[in-house]
């Protein structure tokens, strides 16, 4: 057995080389435990999440099966890991935003909410009578000043504005298809925002998708509202992506 061995025992022991092994392992859990990947993007006016729709169970009622939820309003997340430890992040994160808004008057803005979950996330590194969440927030909403934006929150607590990110089972993949284009995305009109996010999606799963195959979900404008798009529109993005493909 190996040194390291000893200082997986509880989350808040260091190994001698520095590392907390139980938080390794949370972000193991975060990226394989759904098998999803999930991507998010923002252009020039609009933020935009993609990630598969994969039901376990044929007697499932498909709608039931989602990773994307809404927040507020003007506030969606895109959550990946365990399904479980999701569904207690967005009830945690609906609790802040009502009680925002409740206190101060107004709508809690996005990055706000994202700060008070990674808070919330990196208390939990701090005690062995508790554990991190084993789900990666990926949160896009309307900022009143900056219009819509993308913030990624980690099982440690980490969080950061983006341009473009990714998150589960390939994420590497996808990040790497994102940086090749890093410097047009911010111009990116709302059509072609969704439609580099399904590009991705595809691309690094290796496979094309019908319209219930994958959830996209966007916010445009600053005063759009955090939508889910139908399998229609999906459907029209897949055609246009096959089209383009075809010229």
């Amino acid at each position: 057995m190996s040194r390291d061995s000893n200082y997986d025992h509880h989350i808040s022991i260091f190994s001698p080389q520095g590392r907390l092994y139980q938080m390794e392992y949370a972000f193991k859990a975060a990226s394989s435990a759904s098998g999803l990947t999930g991507i998010a993007l923002r252009g020039l006016d609009t933020a935009v999440v993609v990630t598969q729709r994969k039901v376990p169970d044929r007697l499932i009622v498909p709608d039931s099966v989602s990773h994307v939820f809404n927040i507020t309003p003007k506030i969606g997340v895109l959550a990946t890991g365990m399904i479980a430890d999701c569904h207690s992040a967005v009830q945690r994160m609906r609790y802040e935003a009502a009680d925002f808004e409740f206190k101060y008057g107004y709508a809690i803005p996005p990055a706000v909410l994202a700060k008070r979950m990674a808070d919330l996330a990196q208390v939990n590194t701090q005690s062995a009578s508790m554990r991190p969440l084993a789900c990666v927030l990926m949160i896009v909403g309307v900022d009143e000043e900056s219009g819509p934006t993308v913030l990624k929150v980690d099982p440690a607590g980490h969080y950061l504005p983006f341009k473009g990110t990714a998150s589960g089972a390939k994420e590497q993949e996808a990040t790497n298809f994102l940086e090749k284009r890093v410097e047009r995305i911010e111009n990116y009109t709302f059509e072609e925002t969704v439609r580099t996010a399904i590009v991705c999606l595809g691309s690094v799963l290796g496979s094309d998708f019908r319209g219930n195959e994958i959830e996209v979900a966007c916010v445009q404008g600053k005063e759009g509202r955090f939508r889910c798009l139908t399998e229609e529109e999906i459907e029209e993005h897949l055609n246009a992506i096959a089209d383009d493909a075809d010229a």
